[in-house]
Order: C-alpha cells, then sequence, then structure tokens
C-alpha cells in the first residue's frame, strides 16, 4: 500500500510558491486596474462600459487573489502533515524493527 501513496515535499513547495506568485501577479493587476482611467474613451455609454469592466474585474481579481493564496496556505499545511506523517511512521517502523519485528508485524 505505501508503494501506492508518494508525496512529494518539494513538489508541494513548488505549488505553494506558484501560487503566491500568481496571488502576487494579481495584486500587479489590480494596481494597474485602480491607476488606470477609463475616461474619454468613447461616448458615454463605452464609457460606463468600460467603468463597470474594470470594477468587475477588480472585484474578481481581488477575489481571486483571496482564493489563491487560501489554496497556498493549505498546500503548506497539507505538506507539513504529510511529512510529518511520513517521519512518524519511519520512526515507528524502525521501532518495530529494533524490537525483534522486521516491520511486517511477523515476529521472528
Amino acid at each position: 500500500m505505501a508503494g501506492r501513496l508518494a508525496v512529494d515535499g518539494d513538489e508541494l513547495t513548488r505549488f505553494m510558491n506558484a501560487l503566491r506568485k500568481s496571488t502576487s501577479s494579481l495584486a500587479g493587476v489590480r494596481k494597474a486596474l485602480r491607476d488606470s482611467t477609463v475616461t474619454g474613451l468613447g461616448t458615454d455609454d463605452l464609457d460606463r462600459a468600460c467603468e463597470g469592466f474594470q470594477e468587475d474585474w477588480q472585484y474578481g481579481a481581488e477575489e481571486i487573489g483571496k482564493q489563491t493564496e487560501d489554496l497556498a496556505e493549505i498546500i503548506g499545511k497539507s505538506r507539513d502533515s504529510y511529512l510529518e506523517v511520513d517521519k512518524a511512521l519511519e520512526e515507528a517502523l524502525k521501532k518495530a524493527a529494533g524490537a525483534g519485528g522486521d516491520g511486517d508485524g511477523v515476529r521472528k
């Protein structure tokens, strides 16, 4: 069974870092939207449509950023939990082997 479950802590760290980088990129998008102006692009209808678009995307980018950061935190906690379980399992198997067993639960 142990051969079917493998967790790569380094890969989880890379994934978590990529998510955090995405969060940072989204913050740049939000700043660019906040700093841009939409007036004078054309007709009043076009200006209002662009302003609505800007507000929607500002809100959406904020929400995506929050969710991405939350996911990065969850991935980090999961990685830590997997590594903790892996270490505890390794120690338990060493202890069992040292007590006269070979780690398979059968005493010899």
